[in-house]
């Protein structure tokens, strides 16, 4: 999983017509197809939504494919957080046509971008930060993460991530439960260490008692 602060270095360290496909799927929590099918009619910067419709996929074999997302639970609206609505207001200005059905990342023939390129993005940026072994979609991984810290239900994680079932939500919640015993053990550890045991206070307390009920 990927940090917030190793995001942010690693969408640093990239071009800024591709800053924005870095922060999607890590903020928004799309997948990449979903983040290549995304046009400018599917932004209401007014509201701060992004609409999932389409995804862009390249099967193994033959030419890519516009279609539906992965699920039926994939076509959602999903609010924006206010960290990236800056991002996405420059991006809309800068790189992408004022045509309803613009790609907000596109290729050099005017398609979608091909899913190869932006994995090229991220394997640059990874490697700037250090973490070559992060993958694309670790990035989602890692917002579905934050997002159950930060006390999003099972449900709500659902529609956020377009889950048609509860399985995968509920994995995320588990993870940050899974840190939360961790980070007790790690407080019971240092307890431990700095801690006097109660036996010796008692002893050390007895020790002080008898000296000050002594007589010369």
């Amino acid at each position: 999983m990927a940090s917030v602060a190793e995001l942010a270095a690693a969408v640093a360290a990239t071009p800024e017509c591709h800053r924005l496909a870095l922060l999607l799927p890590a903020w928004c929590q799309l997948r990449r197809g979903e983040v290549l099918g995304l046009q400018r009619r599917d932004v209401d910067l007014l509201h701060g939504r992004i609409r999932v419709e389409r995804a862009v996929v390249r099967p193994m074999v033959g030419e890519i494919v516009v279609g539906p997302p992965k699920t039926k639970a994939g076509q959602r609206s999903i609010a924006v957080p206010s960290n990236v609505l800056p991002v996405l207001n420059a991006h809309l200005d800068r790189f992408v046509g004022h045509e309803p059905d613009a790609w907000l990342f596109s290729s050099s023939n005017g398609g979608p971008m091909v899913p190869s390129t932006l994995n090229r993005v991220w394997q640059r940026a990874r490697q700037v930060i250090g973490r070559p072994d992060l993958y694309y979609h670790d990035l989602r991984h890692s917002g579905l993460t934050w997002s159950a810290a930060s006390g999003a239900s099972v449900a709500e994680l659902m529609r956020r991530g377009g889950h048609a079932n509860p399985t995968a939500a509920l994995r995320y919640q588990h993870a940050t439960e899974d840190r939360d015993r961790a980070i007790a053990d790690a407080l019971a550890q240092l307890a431990a260490a700095q801690v006097t045991p109660v036996s010796a206070v008692k002893a050390r307390t007895a020790r002080t008692s008898g000296k000050r009920t002594a007589r010369p």
